[in-house]
């Protein structure tokens, strides 16, 4: 049975009432009055333009379909080291803002009832697509801190909680890892291995291999102890409980994967996501749908003909979508291809009584899922 091996499998803290930050409705102004209506038509255009360079100016731009190299994140984000305490009344909690779930699980495992945390993004909601609500906006401005996923994950929402008020620092727990991505040339290559090199373009589900989401929680555990020194110790102690629980799910999903004999170890997904997962235990990728970081790329004709021809030639057994991403052009290419079209959790939790509540789980649930294809 799988998780049998994880002794503390906890569900998303942070996303109860209990834990988000309280968030007080937005008041509606009175609306205009008859003569106000009269001159409507004549500021229109006035106000266009006025939101049109607002907009610009905001540092608004097109998604693109490979998340580019974060130059423009860099500019926004407080390394850990440069991170001040924050003046705390006494009893008061740290007012903590989580990008995605799986952002706000780690952050919540490791800063428990010490800090009062709000996830942005609803379960199920794909976070390259994600626009955030009023009262996301609210508590982003109220915010102490911020925790992105980072790696350009949440590039589009950049804009938005740089310009939403407030002093909260923008924190990515990824930094220090070193990504995968593609190189000026158009292959494939790591961080490590770039030599210098900067990558044209950088995956950011690095959250896919748990060796990294140890480092996301070492730097929640730094981030929170430079914000409220006082509670250093408690944020140290559960982080150290957390790696814990990690290191386990590295073994068990190594287990888990040894049974898949190499040469089926297969992978085509909905877009690129899997990556550091196949990097991590021996899989190789043979496409994606949507041959991009996001899912708001869309692919050509070509692309799809010729995806299809290399899921036939290749043996491939299954084609792997996130439970968030729209399944039409997945579904056809499976269909097309005659494999199987298995969902997983890819880039966000299930609701409690789901099968992928928190991080670990969805890990298990997601090997479980493709072992079980493959085999």
């Amino acid at each position: 049975m799988v998780g049998t091996l994880i002794e503390r499998s906890r569900g998303i803290r942070g996303i109860t009432d209990k834990q988000k930050s309280r968030i007080h409705p937005n008041r509606r102004d009175e609306g205009p009055s008859p003569t106000a209506r009269s001159g409507q038509g004549r500021l229109r255009l006035g106000l266009l333009s006025l939101l049109a360079i607002l907009f610009f100016l905001s540092g608004c731009k097109p998604r693109t379909g490979n998340a580019p190299s974060t130059g423009n994140e860099e500019l926004h984000i407080t390394p850990l080291a440069a991170l001040e305490a924050r003046t705390l009344a006494p009893g008061q909690r740290l007012h903590v803002v989580a990008t995605t779930s799986i952002v706000g699980d780690v952050v919540g495992q490791v800063g428990g009832e010490a800090i009062d945390l709000h996830v942005l993004m609803p379960l199920g909601v794909d976070p390259h697509t994600y626009e955030p609500a009023p009262r996301d906006i609210q508590a982003i401005a109220e915010a102490n801190v911020v925790f992105l996923s980072g790696l350009g994950l949440e590039e589009a929402l950049l804009p938005r909680l740089v310009n939403a008020g407030g002093e909260a620092s923008l924190v990515s727990l990824s930094e220090g890892i070193a990504p995968l991505g593609l190189s000026e040339a158009g292959g494939p290559e790591s961080g490590q291995a770039a030599n210098g090199r900067e990558l044209k373009s950088v995956d950011p589900h690095v959250w896919q291999d748990p060796t990294n989401v140890i480092r996301w929680t070492e730097n929640a555990a730094e981030a929170l102890s430079r914000l409220d020194p006082a509670g250093a110790d408690d944020f140290q102690q559960t982080a150290d409980a957390y790696r814990e629980e990690l290191f386990r799910l590295d073994a068990e999903i190594q287990s888990m994967v040894a049974s898949v004999p190499a040469g089926e170890r297969k992978l085509v997904t909905d877009h690129d996501d899997l990556a550091y997962f196949a990097a991590r235990y021996g899989f190789e990728i043979v496409g994606a749908v949507i041959p991009a970081y996001s899912t708001s790329a869309e692919p050509s004709a070509q692309e799809i003909s010729q995806l299809e021809v290399a899921v036939k030639q290749l043996g491939v057994i299954a084609v792997f979508v996130g439970v968030e991403a729209n399944p039409a052009l997945s579904r056809r290419v499976a269909e097309d291809a005659g494999v199987r079209l298995v969902p997983i959790y890819a880039d966000s939790l299930s609701d409690v009584n789901g099968p992928a509540p928190n991080y670990i789980q969805l890990m298990q649930y997601n090997v479980k899922a493709i072992v079980d294809a493959l085999r």
